[in-house]
Order: C-alpha cells, then structure tokens, then sequence
C-alpha cells in the first residue's frame, strides 16, 4: 500500500498553470524530496496536498483513500501535519504552549467536561503536557521548555514547528524548507532531526533548496519544473541526470 498517490493533479491560478497533470507516489516509512527552483510549484503542491488549495483537476489519495477537497484540520486529523515556510509559531505563547496546539486533536474538548473539569480532562491535559515536553526534547529543545516563543533563535524555532506537528501523531510530516535561513550548524541540527522522526516510522516529505541535507537524507527525489514533473528517483540517479544538473544542482559532491 502507498501512502500517498498524487493522481494527474493540476491548480491554475488565472490562467498561470502552477502546476500540471502531475502524477507520483510516496511509500511509507520514507524520507521523499521535492525540488526545484523558485516558482516550480513546490509550495503550491504542498498546499494542494494538505487542503489548503483545491485543485482544478486531479485527486489526491491518503492510504488509498480520496482525500481532495478535505479542509486542512480534516487531513490533520487523519494523520497528515505540516510545517510552513514561514514560520507559524504562536510568540504570544511560550514554547510548550505551542507544541500542545499540535496536540489538541486528541483531546476532550466538550463544553460539559471542560467547563466541570471532568477527572479525564485532567489526565489528559498532564499526559499532553508530559509527551509535548518530551517531544521538544525529542528535537533537542530541552533547554526551551519553560522559554517564551519570542525569546528562542530562528534555529530553535524551526524545530519548535517541527515539534508542534508531531504533537499530532501524524502518519506524514510535510516540511516546507525546514532549513530556510538556517546556518550550516543549525542546518546539520535539522538534518538529524527529519532523520530521528522517519526513524521512529513517520513519512517525510521535505521541500527543500539545501541540496547537500536533500542528497545526504533522501529515498527519494521528486524534481519540478515549472509544475511539471521533471524527474524522480534516488538521490543517485537524480544527481547524475543531465537535464538536473543543467537546471538545478551545478556541481554537487
């Protein structure tokens, strides 16, 4: 069984075809890269998949089962999380306030038990409280946990997000350029963390520009181009493609 089937999926946005007939599978227990260039649709796709857009054709299936036009909180609740390319982060709140957001899916959440403080809300409020803390320190941000949002670096933050998702329990983690605006240091930081999460069994999808983390941690490449599929396959193959290396990569190694 495929996790996810991207089936002939197209979104035009007045007349601009952001992307076209594109078709691909992910498998489960993978860590799957998706590049390209600014524009080639990366975001956009990522935004068709998670619900954030509708497309104008095709159909996207989850554990085989059709999933297009699902609202975003619907597609979470059925396992699939997401990051942002820009941040999201709640600065308001502190940093274990924001990874239980990602949490609120499994909780009790009636009127009646909230308002009377049922015994298992209770439970379930500290049994939250206690995976959240162990998640942040999941991704190395055990120092944070009792940190304000607006006072943690970039770098922690983009973990934080990463956390935030986890909370969900999902079967597949989207990353829209989790290492954007990273140094080297904070980037190797992240590359050790997607590698820990698809250890613990969750699939990755990554869109990313560091192609040194994409080549070193990747299964599988998929490469857009103007919204079209260019190619895809291991990172071995899709760095000795001529047409890549041409538009993309220039020397890697």
């Amino acid at each position: 069984m495929t996790l996810l089937n991207v089936e002939n999926l197209s979104k035009e946005f007045g007349g601009v075809h952001a992307i076209s007939d594109l078709t691909f599978t992910i498998n489960p227990g993978t860590i799957h890269s998706i590049i390209g260039p600014n524009g080639a649709g990366k975001t956009t796709l990522f935004n068709l998949i998670t619900g954030v857009y509708t497309p104008s054709a095709g159909r996207v299936l989850f554990q085989d089962q059709p999933v297009t036009g699902l609202r975003p909180n619907e597609l979470a609740a059925r396992g699939m999380s997401r990051t942002f390319q820009n941040l999201q982060i709640f600065m308001n709140m502190t940093a274990l306030e924001n990874v239980l957001v990602g949490r609120h899916l499994h909780l009790n959440t009636g009127i009646l038990p909230s308002l009377f403080r049922w015994p298992a809300i209770g439970r379930g409020d500290r049994a939250a409280t206690v995976m959240a803390k162990d998640l942040m320190a999941f991704v190395g941000l055990e120092k944070y946990i009792g940190w304000d949002a607006d006072a943690m670096p970039y770098g922690a933050l983009k973990r934080l997000e990463i956390a935030r998702a986890l909370a969900a329990e999902p079967k597949l983690l989207l990353l829209d350029e989790p290492a954007a605006g990273l140094n080297a240091t904070e980037s190797r930081e992240i590359d050790e963390v997607i590698k820990k999460v698809a250890a613990q069994g969750v699939t990755v999808v990554l869109v990313e520009h560091d192609m040194k983390m994409v080549m070193e941690i990747s299964d599988h490449i998929l490469v857009l181009d103007y919204g079209r599929k260019l190619t895809e396959g291991t990172p071995a193959e899709v760095r000795q493609n001529p047409d890549v290396i041409a538009a993309y990569l220039g020397q890697v190694g």
